[in-house]
């Protein structure tokens, strides 16, 4: 999302190639590295960069292709599934989940498989195959079963859990588990981190914890305890901005800035975990700006810049600035904002908003205010 914004032509020929591979190879790759495909750490990502290409409007694109690519993903079951696709892609048809014993780390692939799902449905959408929209919006609703509406830790009820192929749950099981590769349960996170992983349907994970106040406080309690939040690995990346879904843009503003200070600084250990080609750096890089994407989608969470005046140079000669008025280490929360000279009451943007060019001028202060907590990001409900 980074480079779509600063250097599209870059990410527009990242895109193509990846297209290319499928045309060629057969698979879209989740990692590539020497000509070779592998390996697959979660689900089959791809996905995420292909839409949000689509969704952000980048040009020169074989997006046909790039649907079908999606699709094979989610249909085909690959020879091995560490290189390439998807594991456990029986289970996933027939059960609407990855058992334990369809695939390792059953619990972060089949989240991830389901947050992918939503991604060829907003691509078929946008290409007119209504077909698919619908299949696949139904896919990505698949979170849900495993939920565990039973089980609780640290005061909360219901996590994500794996389950076996009779349908039932791991055991025993604990909400800090997580493994490596060949591990039953999660990969690079735990069920604190993977509950809350529904970046396809903020709104509905909301219901499903109870309502915006306990979601609150579950995600107060994510970041309270040591060890249940990483920063330093992807599954938590958007999690600091989870709060601007229940109206509470001050709390993103407070976990962001606490988090860059604790996590990000210049020493031998200055990154909080391998940069993973960029991706805790430009975390980081977003987090200072003020501004954080939903990948995948044209949306953008505000945060609390770490800079009086950010000047993103766009395509096409464009410029946004990104203005914090009054800023201050006491004064990190966001209690005004204006876009282009208009009163702006919500604690988001679309992506067409930045790519206009323009000027978002933000009013900070010392203490929360209520700006921000009635006009909610999007988020799409799947059909059940």
């Amino acid at each position: 999302p980074l480079l779509t914004l600063i250097a599209p032509e870059r990410e527009t020929a990242i895109v193509r190639a990846l297209v290319d591979l499928y045309r060629h190879e057969g698979w879209l790759p989740d990692a590539r590295s020497g000509n070779y495909n592998g390996r697959t750490q979660g689900g089959s990502n791809a996905e995420f960069m292909l839409t949000d290409a689509y969704v952000k409007g980048l040009p020169g694109i074989d997006w046909k292709t790039a649907l079908a690519a999606e699709i094979h993903d989610a249909e085909v079951s690959p020879a091995d599934h560490l290189k390439e696709g998807r594991g456990g892609l029986d289970d996933w048809h027939k059960l609407g989940y990855v058992s334990v014993e369809g695939s390792d780390r059953s619990g972060s692939v089949s989240m991830e498989y389901a947050a992918d799902d939503f991604e060829i449905a907003l691509l078929a959408k946008e290409l007119g195959d209504s077909v698919a929209y619908q299949k696949y919006l139904k896919r990505s609703a698949n979170w849900e079963n495993l939920w565990d509406a039973s089980f609780s830790a640290g005061g909360f009820t219901g996590f994500i859990r794996p389950r076996h192929r009779d349908g039932s749950w791991l055991s025993p099981f604990t909400a800090m588990d997580s493994c490596t590769w060949g591990g039953d349960t999660f990969y690079e996170g735990n069920s604190w981190t993977y509950s809350f992983f529904v970046p396809q349907n903020v709104a509905g994970l909301i219901g499903k914890m109870g309502g915006p106040d306990t979601f609150v406080r579950r995600l107060d309690a994510f970041f309270a305890v040591p060890g249940r939040y990483d920063v330093g690995n992807e599954p938590g990346f958007l999690a600091p901005y989870l709060y601007n879904w229940a109206g509470r843009p001050d709390k993103t503003d407070e976990h962001v800035r606490t988090i860059i200070a604790a996590s990000y600084h210049a020493s031998l250990r200055g990154l909080p975990g391998n940069d993973d080609s960029g991706a805790m750096s430009s975390w980081y890089a977003f987090g200072q700006m003020g501004i954080f994407p939903n990948a995948g989608q044209p949306v953008y969470l505000i945060g609390s810049p770490a800079y009086s005046r950010t000047v993103l140079h766009l395509a096409g000669g464009k410029d946004f600035t990104i203005e914090a008025r009054n800023l201050s280490a006491k004064n990190i929360y966001v209690t005004a904002a204006t876009l282009d000279g208009k009163p702006l009451d919500r604690a988001w943007l679309h992506h067409r908003e930045i790519a206009a060019g323009g000027r978002l001028v933000l009013t900070m202060s010392s203490t929360p205010g209520n700006w921000g907590r009635s006009d909610l990001p999007p988020s799409t409900p799947a059909p059940r």
